[in-house]
């Protein structure tokens, strides 16, 4: 952050080295480079970081596969050692089937294992990452994370080195993140898994001199690389190797196609058209309402509903900022959200049209709706 609270900080750090100049005695480390991902929330228990599963343990200790008093002979120990590491290859390659799909920009994981198999894995997945979840619903197969601060983007200085985490407080990258993780059941036995991530950068308000005076939370543009990343992570975690974990993801992606247009007729009644069937419609809907300012309380696939609610930042009625609720211990935004159904109809093959009703089912065909509109097309052209 290059605002003035980011120098100040940097500032504070410096007179408090210099204090302790002694400490350079100890010598001088290199610069290390960090992962590009490393959250780190207040108040968090980090679990065991697990890149594979436990029963990788349990395959490796099989007692199978020990020789006992020397009765066995050495033909038989070498086709149990055999067995044993092809048993380990393939628990170490992750879950049957388990791929990235793709469509135009958008990933998403899909996993061989019922839903609500996964699902626990994948909350045991985010706490092991250093998240708080602040949604934990296994009846709906959605979860979401507090915000948090991605410490890998502070640079590993001498300074850092020398006293390590003593001044963590002190160093801060003015970002925040936090991630939806979606479970669908595409089929039986088949689950899709989506990933989100949402963003948020302190700035600066200044005055009429140009000074900075104060700082407020504003929004991020959306960052598909961080989703990609923990969906490389995901595929980890649940057994697959690394290589090929991040050789999934980094396949190439299709081309951009726009596939959202707003459609009004008359005054009061508003649409999102889609070149797109059902099926398309449906995850892109929901990938723009993860991805925006919507809690997707439940859903119905079979009647193209999601229930959501949706906080309108005017209606806070704060001047600091939306974000700055969000970051606060009197967050009320709650109490400020209204519910609404976004309903995906299909219209043909490669056709289908979003609407947007109030809570009782009935068009919602007021401002509010409208803007609502607006904000789920501009997420499904990105």
């Amino acid at each position: 952050m290059t605002n003035v609270m980011q120098l100040l900080r940097q500032y504070c750090a410096t007179l408090f080295i210099i204090s302790l100049a002694s400490l350079s005695l100890l010598g001088c480390k290199s610069v290390t480079t960090n992962d590009t991902v490393d959250y780190k929330s207040a108040g968090a228990v980090r679990g065991p970081n697990l890149s594979y599963p436990p029963d990788l343990i349990t395959a490796q200790a099989d007692r199978r596969y020990i020789v006992q008093d020397g009765s066995a002979t050495m033909s038989e120990y070498n086709a149990a050692v055999k067995k044993s590491v092809q048993t380990r290859k393939n628990v170490m390659t992750g879950i049957p089937g388990m791929r990235i799909a793709r469509d135009g920009e958008r990933r998403w994981l899909v996993v061989e294992k019922p839903a609500p198999e996964l699902y626990p894995q994948i909350k045991d997945f985010w706490q092991e990452n250093g998240f708080l979840l602040v949604i934990d619903s296994p009846s709906t197969g959605i979860m979401e994370t507090d915000w948090a601060e991605n410490r890998a983007k502070i640079q590993q200085d001498f300074i850092r080195n020398i006293v390590g985490g003593a001044l963590d407080s002190i160093y801060d990258t003015g970002e925040r993140d936090k991630y939806k993780t979606r479970l669908e059941v595409s089929k039986p036995g088949e689950t899709e898994v989506y990933i989100t991530q949402r963003g948020a950068l302190e700035v600066c308000t200044t005055d009429s001199t140009g000074a900075c005076i104060s700082t407020i939370w504003t929004a991020r543009p959306n960052d598909p690389e961080l989703e990609a990343a923990f969906l490389a992570r995901l595929m980890e975690r649940l057994g697959m190797t690394q290589e090929m974990a991040k050789a999934q993801v980094a396949a190439p992606l299709g081309p951009k196609t726009p596939k959202a247009k707003l459609v009004q007729e008359g005054v009061n009644t508003a649409y999102i058209e889609m070149a797109a069937g059902f099926d398309r419609a449906w995850r892109d809907t929901g990938l723009a309402l993860d991805r925006s300012n919507f809690t997707v309380e439940d859903r119905n696939r079979a009647n193209g509903i999601y229930y959501v609610r949706y906080v309108n930042p005017k209606d806070l009625g704060d001047t600091k900022g939306f974000f700055s609720n969000l970051f606060s211990s009197k967050d009320d935004s709650s109490l400020k959200a209204k519910k609404y159904l976004v309903v995906v109809k299909s219209t043909g093959d490669n056709s289908s049209s979003i609407y947007v009703q109030n809570a009782d089912g009935k068009p919602e065909n007021s401002a509010a709706g409208l803007q609502l509109l607006k904000l789920l097309t501009e997420q499904m052209s990105r």
